[in-house]
């Protein structure tokens, strides 16, 4: 349980002012169909974070725990200082649009994740954690947590959020665990 709940807590935080939060307040303003767009992003934020989570769990085995435990405490240093840098949305991706609110949410959303910050912590988590399906879970739920109600709300208050004092509150969060990595692992 602590996988799922460090997992979508971290997630969900560091997911606030993320470029993929950006591009679900596009979404909801170019489509109607919020249940499409909530679904599109369910199922590309699993299967983008199911292969994360493997590469992240694939990856530890090939490196000694001591050494594993350092890297991780690294990443998650690494994480904290890149969550301080404010995403901006990229420019509207028009050819997707065509294809309909679930596969163009899908599509846009699976490829905003790539190399992004939540990918790469969902990466760090499975390295750290043993149940691939908790972090899996958690890092989706954060996502969701983050997400849905952007989706809901549309651009209703969405200039309202602290975003500075968010991302500040989230790279101490990852702080935290890089040095609780270096303690107690």
């Amino acid at each position: 349980m602590e996988a799922l709940f460090t997992s979508a807590l971290s997630v969900a935080i560091a997911e606030i002012g993320d470029k993929t939060q950006l591009l679900a307040l596009l979404l909801a303003a170019r489509f109607k169909n919020k249940t499409a767009i909530i679904s599109g992003i369910l199922l590309s934020t699993l299967a983008n974070h199911l292969l994360a989570a493997w590469f992240g769990h694939w990856a530890i085995t090939w490196l000694t725990p001591e050494l594993a435990r350092y890297l991780i405490a690294f990443s998650f240093f690494a994480i904290a200082l890149w969550i301080l840098v404010p995403d901006k949305a990229d420019d509207e991706d028009n050819r997707f649009y065509r294809y309909g609110p679930f596969l163009a949410t899908f599509v846009l959303f699976f490829l905003a994740e790539m190399g992004d910050k939540t990918q790469v912590a969902t990466v760090v988590l499975a390295a750290k954690y043993q149940s691939l399906a908790w972090v899996i879970a958690g890092t989706t739920l954060g996502i969701l947590l983050a997400n849905v109600p952007v989706v809901i709300a549309g651009s209703m208050g969405a200039g309202k959020l602290p975003v500075t004092l968010i991302h500040r509150i989230c790279a101490v969060l990852f702080f935290l665990l890089g040095i609780a990595t270096l303690v107690w692992a």
